[in-house]
Formats: C-alpha cells, sequence, structure tokens
C-alpha cells in the first residue's frame, strides 16, 4: 500500500515526465517532418503517404527519446521540490533517501517497461509498417499523381495523361491517352501520341524503376512543323514514369525484429540488438542518477544541475554511441562494455547519493578563550 508521499512523489513526478516527453515529441515530430519532406523531394517516396510515414517515423523515435525524457522529467521535479523547499520540509520530518527512492523505482518500473515495448517492439514494427507503405505506394499510379477522369502530368515526363478508369489499388489502368513532347538535336520538337485499351504499373525487380505497359493501342510520332508522321500498332508499348529514389538514411537491420537480429551473427545486426537492448537499462540507470543530481539548495542557479545533467547524459549517450559502433565493426563480440558502462554509472550514482545522505560527524565543542579583554 502506498503511502500519500509516495502517491504525492509519483503524481508530481509522472506530470513532469509526461510533459517532457510532449516537449520532446514535438522536437522528433519536428525533425522527422524536416527529414520526410526532404525524401519526398528526392523522390524516395510519394507525398500521399507522407503523414503516415511522419507518424510512424515519430513513434520509431520513442526509442531514443524515453531515456532522456524520464531523466529530465525527473530531475526536473525533484529539482522544484527542492527549490522550493519541500524536500527539506520532508526531510527535517524524519523522511530519509529511502522515501525518496521508493516512489522513483515505482516509476522507473513502468517508465523502463514503457522504454523496453518500444525499443524491442513499437519501434522496428513502426520502421517495418512504414516501409512496407512506402513500397506499396510506390507500386500504385494513384500515389504518382494519377487519377481516373482527368488529365494528368506524367510523373518524370513532359506530357500528360489520361484514363478512364483505375482499380483499387492504383496498378490497373483502362483505357489511356498520353501525349509526350520530345526534342531531337537536329530535328524539330517531335509530338508522340499513345492510346491503349487497358495498362498495367510495374516495378524492377530491385524496386526502384517504375514502368506503364500499355496494350492493345496505336502509337503516332508526329514531327511539329513536318508531314513525315508515323503511326503503329502496337500489343504492348512499356513507358517509364519517374524512378524511385533510394535514401542514403535506409539502415536494413533497423528494419528487422528483435528476434531476428538476436539470433543474427552479422555485425550490424547485433550492434543493433544491442542498442534496443541497452534502452531499458539506460532509463533506469538514468532516473537513479537524477536523484543525486537534482539535489540543490533554492540559492543556486534554476538551471545550472540541469545543464550539468545534460552534459552527463551526452557523454554518457555518447560512450554508448561508441561502444555500438565497435560492435557494428566486430571489434567487440558482445555488448559486455556496454553492461560494465551502466554499472559503472550506476555506482556513481549510489556514490553521489550515499555522499549526500550520509550522516556528517558533529563539530566537537568550541575551547572558550579566557582572559583579561584588550
Amino acid at each position: 500500500m502506498l503511502s500519500i508521499l509516495d502517491r504525492y512523489f509519483l503524481r508530481e513526478l509522472a506530470q513532469t515526465v509526461a510533459a517532457t516527453v510532449v516537449v520532446l515529441l514535438v522536437i522528433v515530430a519536428g525533425s522527422a517532418f524536416a527529414k520526410v519532406l526532404q525524401q519526398v523531394a528526392n523522390g524516395s517516396f510519394p507525398p500521399s503517404v507522407m503523414f503516415q510515414v511522419l507518424g510512424l517515423r515519430t513513434l520509431d523515435g520513442l526509442t531514443n527519446m524515453m531515456p532522456l525524457a524520464s531523466f529530465i522529467g525527473v530531475l526536473m521535479g525533484l529539482g522544484r521540490m527542492y527549490r522550493e523547499s519541500e524536500m527539506h520540509v520532508l526531510a527535517s520530518s524524519g523522511m530519509g533517501p529511502r522515501g525518496l527512492l521508493r516512489p522513483v523505482l515505482i516509476l522507473g518500473v513502468v517508465l523502463v517497461t514503457i522504454t523496453a515495448l518500444v525499443s524491442l517492439w513499437l519501434g522496428p514494427w513502426a520502421v517495418r509498417t512504414s516501409d512496407a507503405m512506402v513500397a506499396a505506394a510506390n507500386r500504385s499510379v494513384i500515389a504518382a499523381g494519377l487519377d481516373a477522369g482527368r488529365f494528368t502530368n506524367l510523373p518524370g515526363k513532359g506530357g500528360i495523361i489520361f484514363v478512364d478508369s483505375l482499380s483499387r489499388d492504383g496498378s490497373k489502368l483502362g483505357r489511356t491517352f498520353v501525349a509526350t513532347e520530345s526534342a531531337d538535336k537536329d530535328g524539330p520538337p517531335r509530338l508522340k501520341v499513345v492510346n491503349a485499351a487497358s495498362g498495367e504499373l510495374y516495378q524492377e525487380s530491385n524496386g526502384e524503376g517504375r514502368f506503364i505497359a500499355f496494350k492493345d493501342g496505336w502509337q503516332y510520332e508526329i514531327p511539329l512543323g513536318a508531314d513525315n508522321w508515323r503511326q503503329m500498332q502496337y500489343q504492348r508499348n512499356d513507358t517509364s514514369l519517374s524512378s524511385v529514389q533510394a535514401d542514403d538514411d535506409d539502415d536494413p537491420a533497423h528494419s528487422k525484429s528483435s528476434w531476428t537480429l538476436a539470433q543474427s551473427n552479422d555485425p550490424a545486426d547485433r550492434a543493433e540488438f544491442a542498442w534496443r537492448a541497452n534502452a531499458p537499462p539506460l532509463t533506469l540507470v538514468l532516473l537513479l542518477l537524477a536523484l543525486p543530481l537534482s539535489r540543490q539548495s533554492p540559492r543556486e542557479p534554476r538551471y545550472g544541475r540541469l545543464l550539468l545533467a545534460v552534459v552527463s547524459f551526452y557523454l554518457y549517450y555518447l560512450l554508448l554511441a561508441l561502444g555500438r559502433a565497435q560492435i557494428g565493426k566486430g571489434h567487440w563480440q558482445n555488448e559486455a562494455p556496454l553492461w560494465a558502462l551502466h554499472a559503472v554509472v550506476l555506482a556513481l550514482a549510489g556514490w553521489m547519493l550515499w555522499k549526500q545522505y550520509s550522516p556528517r560527524k558533529a563539530a566537537g565543542p568550541r575551547k572558550l578563550q579566557t582572559g583579561a579583554p584588550t
């Protein structure tokens, strides 16, 4: 059964952590939105799935955001209590470090569980769903900008296209009309007109090039300003659409499930799994590190300890990233050095906490000086 103080601490810390998560989520969403816009401009995927991809990318960003949000949230929540002298009043009434440690550990169990679910399951699922959505959109002429019943600029070509009907997934076309213009080096511009009874969109085996296969129609090539035009009947006539540009930041291991990564011997897969598996203990260690870093007097600068905490987190995170790189290069065969780093930081937090709450030796009585005043 939780005491009144436990419920009070849990409520205050949970509210601060939730507010920090919202603020960092907005920052992560803004960064992801800028990247998604760049990828749409580069042709990595069509604009029709931009916002769905943005939401899934934001979910994936929670893996790196949750430890930092938990750390800053607890740090700011306890720091406010110290600045407003609430902690000093509770300490004078007999509340020791155990009274503060219990609600933080309860909150830590919840946050570590959420972080584990996000890093090991929700984040990889969001990446796989995003990739599947982009792949499905690139296989559809609807996503490429075509619409039934109206003239549309042909993607990747200097012309227009008209279709009277489309299948639900946008891969099958009804009666089609296409007009494109091209210029020869030594001749006049040429207008090519194609009509077809039906059409179908398909991709290359690598998923990059996109083509429309027109079936059962006529093709006309008309040089502008001349009369030597040509007419050709065909059973199939293919034309290309804009190619799908590969994403330079694409990491195949990032979209794999955690179970697949755990069974793999590839260094890149082991590095990705080590990064996911270290997110939950990182959250717990940071929560315990927030206890000594949050203690301050009302006279101290408001954000002095927060700046120190952010620098500490940056160094901690940088060392973990370096360890991940060593695993990815095959220099380390397992993630034992990363767990050793967690143990060192946890021991440091425990030492700082003991140093602050350990009883200090009482000063002995002063000797009174006697003698005639000068």
